[in-house]
């Protein structure tokens, strides 16, 4: 593994350099690092590594949610709480419902089939908005309205919906139809559970930096640990409680924040440091999950269900924000915003054809493709028109 991390380090510093210097994403430069250097690629990264790429990438996404709380004003949820609401499932049920139709028109699909595809695409990927849209928080783009916020906060729910209606799809597909309406009811729940674990947890951490005089480093440390045990303990409830510890992560650096906002400025700051680390681990090990063979079998039909995947996510976004002060501008971006698809689908991608659903091959390659389309452009298109689009204030 230390090779693996010594080539990790130090060609994602040269690739992330090479893409800022040209004026895009450095992620978009780590994601294609990792395809080149995965598996699937020339395969310099030793198997230790990519066996624990899952535990890796999960406490790299910790790290982001974790820096995406403690940036998160309160005025600017009360501001736009409804709307991030509404952003959290309406576009991600559009963008999964016209998959699963265009599944049935085009690849001969069963409905349900149709519903597993649509809804492992559905998932937005924080792993590439939440950092952009820190970046903005930082040079004051959207900042009147706070649009970055809004955003953050819609698509860390966006996640929940899309995951659990992919597994009330999965169980209608094994003939589980009786548990339909419970997992459904589980989306709620594991909300709620999300968010209240995430207050008491902070809560018990703000009454520690209270009582005793610790080291930045040393509450850094508490903070992260404390945040990939919470993640864990959800792990361990699955199946029976569902929980969304991400969320309740967010959440933990959010009360931080504005409990204590001297110290949230520290682990702020920390965590800032820390990233430039884990965004390699992220999007490396994400680029390396990727085989563009297994995308290109998916062919024009798979592009024309993620073309019109994306027109149904990009109305359910303008649904959403109906009633909003936002003006057209701002709203063509909440939609561009809303197009990388990375972490969920590679991580749940080839989960039906390893449980023998029928066409769970072709639902694999569409998965990969859409992070080789969405992934790059939703990444230079929000760096692109963040600027265009958006106040500075």
């Amino acid at each position: 593994m230390a090779f693996s991390l010594g080539i990790i380090i130090i060609l994602g510093l040269i690739f992330n350099t090479i893409f800022e210097k040209f004026k895009l994403p450095g992620l978009l430069g780590l994601l294609i690092l990792g395809v080149l250097i995965g598996p699937y690629g020339v395969g310099l990264l030793g198997k230790d590594i990519l066996s624990s790429s899952g535990d890796l990438r999960k406490i790299a996404l910790i790290v982001i949610l974790l820096r995406a709380g403690l940036g998160i004003k309160k005025e600017d949820l009360k501001e736009n709480g409804i709307s991030a609401l509404k952003m959290s499932f309406i576009p991600g049920v559009v963008e999964g419902f016209t998959i699963a139709f265009m599944s049935v028109k085009l690849l001969n699909f069963s409905f349900i089939q149709g519903g597993i595809l649509g809804f492992i695409i559905a998932a937005v990927s924080p792993a590439v908005l939440v950092p952009s849209m820190l970046k903005m928080i930082k040079q004051g783009l959207g900042k009147e309205k706070a649009i970055p916020t809004l955003i953050i906060a819609g698509a860390s729910i966006d996640d929940v919906f899309a995951i659990t209606i992919f597994g009330a799809f999965l169980s209608l597909y094994s003939g589980g139809d009786k548990y339909i309406g419970l997992q459904l009811l589980n989306i709620p729940v594991s909300i709620i559970l999300g968010v209240l674990l995430g207050v008491i947890f902070a809560f018990i951490l703000v009454h520690i930096f209270k009582r005793y005089n610790l080291t930045d480093t040393k509450k850094i440390l508490i903070v992260l640990g404390i945040s990939i045990l919470f993640t864990e303990v959800e792990k361990l409830l699955k199946p029976s409680i569902e929980i969304a510890s991400l969320l309740g992560v967010m959440t933990i650096g959010f009360i931080i924040s504005e409990k204590l906002p001297r110290i949230g400025k520290e682990l702020s700051n920390g965590f800032n440091k820390i990233w430039t680390f884990a965004q390699m681990l992220l999007f490396i090990l994400v680029g390396a999950e990727v085989n563009v063979s297994i995308a290109l079998k998916a062919g024009k039909i798979g592009i024309i269900i993620l073309a019109m995947g994306l027109i149904g996510r990009s109305t359910g976004v303008i649904i959403s924000l109906m009633g909003s002060n936002l003006n057209l501008k701002e709203k063509l971006f909440c939609i561009i915003s809303y197009t990388p698809k990375a972490t969920v689908q590679a991580a749940i991608g080839a989960i039906p054809l390893t449980l023998g659903v029928e066409g769970g091959e072709v639902i694999l390659a569409i998965a990969v493709l859409s992070i080789i389309i969405t992934a790059p452009l939703g990444a230079i298109g929000i760096n692109y028109f963040g600027e265009k689009l958006l106040k500075n204030k």
